[in-house]
């Protein structure tokens, strides 16, 4: 097997719903996004994914988030935008574009400071 990571970033507002203490009011982050695709076989050029097209689909899908309140995007409608909800979100998405049998999105984790992060995966 083999391993890539690509990591980024996007700042967003949100506010945790169904929760008691500061986080239930509005407030932001700079989160770090780590995007982690796994591939069984490289390709003729030896590459599991051209890391090109890995940002590029992350960068394109994270625009979506980027300066955005969360908590009115349909994608957290129902949910709490927290960091594990949007990592599972993420994972999901990328999932449907990248996934094609040899490349497979691994986890996703999503940072929202430098010391607390929350991660999704599916085995």
């Amino acid at each position: 097997m083999y391993k890539l990571k690509v990591v980024t970033s996007f700042a967003a507002a949100h506010n945790l719903n169904n929760y008691q203490g500061e986080c239930e009011n509005l407030h932001g982050h700079n989160w770090r996004v780590e995007v982690s695709v796994t591939a069984k076989e490289l390709d003729k050029a030896g590459l599991c994914i051209d890391f090109k097209i890995l940002k590029s689909e992350t960068k394109e899908l994270l625009a979506t988030l980027d300066h955005k309140y969360l908590n009115e995007l349909d994608c957290f409608k129902g949910d709490s935008p927290s960091s594990e909800n949007i990592s599972r979100y993420i994972y999901k998405e990328l999932n449907s574009r990248l996934n094609n049998g040899n490349v497979k999105v691994d986890m996703i984790t999503v940072w929202e400071s430098d010391f607390a992060c929350a991660s999704y995966y599916e085995q």
